[in-house]
């Protein structure tokens, strides 16, 4: 092997070990620092794409199912107010039997009559006025219940028909004629609630399915920039190793060049 002075080729090669070593290095501590694999987006740019596109979606399904819980919320005050209609409903129907006592005498009858015909009014009126932010309660919805563009759930008008006649009062002539009335007004109740609950339910189920889409998504998205900090650690060791040994190996390469003096004495 010769002996030079102008070229130091072992050095120069040393030297580059060490930057590109030094390097992975800085890598490394940026990650860990981080907690992410990807600080830059050179680092990994399809990752970055599909990380970004999954971001948004798991965004889109979380606020989706926020307002699924919404819709429910808007079932619920729907559903309480059937139920109180089905009270008020069920208090006709005792003073319909209350009227129909025939030691009951026309003041008597009269009074039923008039609480029977508040309660009636009462009942068209939370039917028309009982409102949800604004909304009616009671009207048509159609809920977005996933990230498909055409993926919606509609909700029928809570109920379609409610008809309670007060016509005649509780004179006990109309007594036969207004508790059949009232009966199919109950069992209009029955049902609307019967079908608010499905769709309670149903909303439930996609709510669910939703929850474990955004869960997918966050998993994938971590796989992708998350930085696993054992396997890092190890790296970061293996890097720093491979620094101190370049620092050494220049050290011993520049020294090299002394015994081109040693010859020259």
């Amino acid at each position: 092997m010769s002996v030079v002075i102008n070229t130091n080729s072992a050095a120069t090669i040393a030297s580059n070990n060490l930057s590109a070593s030094n390097a992975m290095l800085q890598r490394s501590l940026n990650r860990l620092s981080s907690g992410s694999k990807i600080v830059n987006a050179s680092d990994d740019a399809g990752g970055v794409a599909v990380a970004g596109r999954l971001g948004a979606a798991s965004k889109r399904v979380g606020v989706i199912n926020q307002n699924i819980g919404n819709a429910v919320s808007l079932l619920q005050h729907q559903d309480n107010a059937l139920k109180t209609m089905g009270k008020m409903l069920e208090r006709m129907s005792e003073l319909e039997e209350l009227s129909s006592d025939a030691t009951k005498n026309a003041n008597d009858v009269a009074l039923y009559g008039t609480e029977y015909t508040k309660l009636s009014a009462a009942i068209y009126d939370i039917l028309n006025a009982t409102d949800f932010n604004g909304n009616d309660a009671f009207a048509a919805l159609s809920v977005k219940v996933n990230d498909d563009a055409s993926g919606s759930y509609s909700i029928a008008a809570g109920l379609s028909s409610l008809t309670v006649a007060t016509s005649g009062g509780l004179a006990i002539g109309h007594a036969d004629a207004t508790a059949a009335n009232v009966a199919t007004a109950i069992q209009s109740i029955a049902s609307a609630r019967a079908t608010n609950g499905a769709h309670q339910s149903t909303l439930g189920y996609y709510a669910e399915l939703n929850s474990s889409a955004k869960a997918t998504f966050e998993s994938a998205i971590s796989k992708i920039v998350d930085v696993d900090v054992a396997e890092e650690s190890t790296q970061l060791a293996r890097w720093n190793t491979l620094v101190q040994a370049g620092t050494a190996m220049i050290a011993q390469a520049n020294g090299s060049t002394q015994s081109a003096l040693t010859l020259l004495r």
